[in-house]
């Protein structure tokens, strides 16, 4: 049995659960928007292994009858607040029980996507670089300072061809440092930023799910993507294909960060080499599945089903697999 643990207001989410209902695997989805509210959820340890259950309306579910777990936490947004309780009480509540869970996740001895500890690099994206480039992929020339005048330096050095982000786990928008911005450098003094040489090539957007690979090329005339309908750009996606040793590493870096699921941002220059940017530990795959026909959600759907990847397995050295793009039930 898959447990889907999230909120239906999660596009993501609902997609995976879409995904089970059209291959007919069973699962059981606990619903965050209510948790902890209407659910039973028990557990004790012996060894490094939890044993309990949780249980919902008209469901109970043994710890040791889950195959896989399919998880993306909501923010305090997508949550309805219990009315018997203080409003001051309910960020504590909802950060116990997400805790319960989290601790439970960790140690469960099937597939979670994703466990909460391979998120932690990204609260530091200079911590995720190091951990980039150990597992052999090119990251871009990087300052993260307080200091306006190693900023300056950094300006000077790189002819102005100089992009922001954030230095955290929040999401940012990927803007160039124009000549506006490097008159508020002073301002650094009072806290770091992250900054890096702009790279010019084509965006490449790498999903792995266990050993396979769903790779997407983006073509787009803005810096960020993403945000591109903001800028009035355009943006267009398709399947590509990555050297093997490009792959390689895209899938060594997942297993290092103990990622079932991750997605990772490169930059293909025009003399072939690849940059990384970052590593999404909770990617939201809707937009390249529906753009571009990747089958993400029938990969991560067949490992939580069959439970055949572990934590275990991941530590060989990975054999790359790019998986044609086919459709799949809607």
């Amino acid at each position: 049995m898959i447990l889907v643990c999230g909120g239906l207001a999660d596009k993501v989410t609902e997609l995976m659960c879409a995904r089970l209902e059209a291959y007919g695997y069973p699962y059981r989805l606990l619903d965050l928007a209510m948790f902890p509210r209407g659910y039973t959820l028990t557990a004790s340890w012996q060894g490094h292994t939890p044993t309990g259950y949780m249980a919902g309306d008209g469901w109970r579910l043994g710890f040791d009858e889950i195959s896989g777990v399919f998880v993306r936490y909501l923010g305090a947004d997508g949550r309805i607040a219990p009315p018997e309780l203080d409003a001051a009480l309910i960020p504590s509540v909802y950060a116990e029980a997400d805790a319960a869970l989290m601790t439970i996740f960790e140690q469960l001895p099937c597939p979670v996507a994703n466990r909460v500890t391979g998120g932690v690099s990204n609260n530091s994206k200079p911590y995720q670089a190091l951990l980039i480039r150990k597992c052999g992929l090119l990251t871009p020339p990087t300052l993260v300072t307080s200091d306006p005048q190693a900023a300056e330096h950094f300006w000077d050095t790189l002819n102005g061809d100089v992009i922001y982000k954030s230095l955290s786990g929040q999401r940012s928008i990927v803007r160039r440092v124009s000549a506006e911005h490097r008159k508020r450098f002073e301002l650094l003094a009072h806290g770091p930023a992250q900054f890096q040489a702009q790279i010019i090539g084509q965006n490449i957007r790498v999903h792995t799910v266990g050993d396979e690979l769903f790779v997407t090329r983006v073509r787009s005339d803005s810096i960020d993507y993403r945000y591109s309908h903001q800028d009035g750009g355009h943006t267009e996606l398709e399947p590509a294909d990555l050297p093997p040793a490009i792959g390689a590493a895209c899938l060594r870096l997942a297993r290092e960060l103990d990622l079932l699921v991750a997605g990772i941002d490169l930059m293909e220059t025009a003399d072939g080499q690849y940059y990384c940017f970052e590593v999404n530990p909770a990617p939201g795959f809707l937009y390249y599945e529906r753009v571009a026909g990747q089958p993400i959600s029938a990969a991560i759907a067949e490992i939580l089903h069959t439970g055949q990847f572990s934590r275990q397995s991941a530590s060989t050295e990975p054999v790359v697999s790019i998986r044609e793009t086919s459709s799949v039930p809607g």
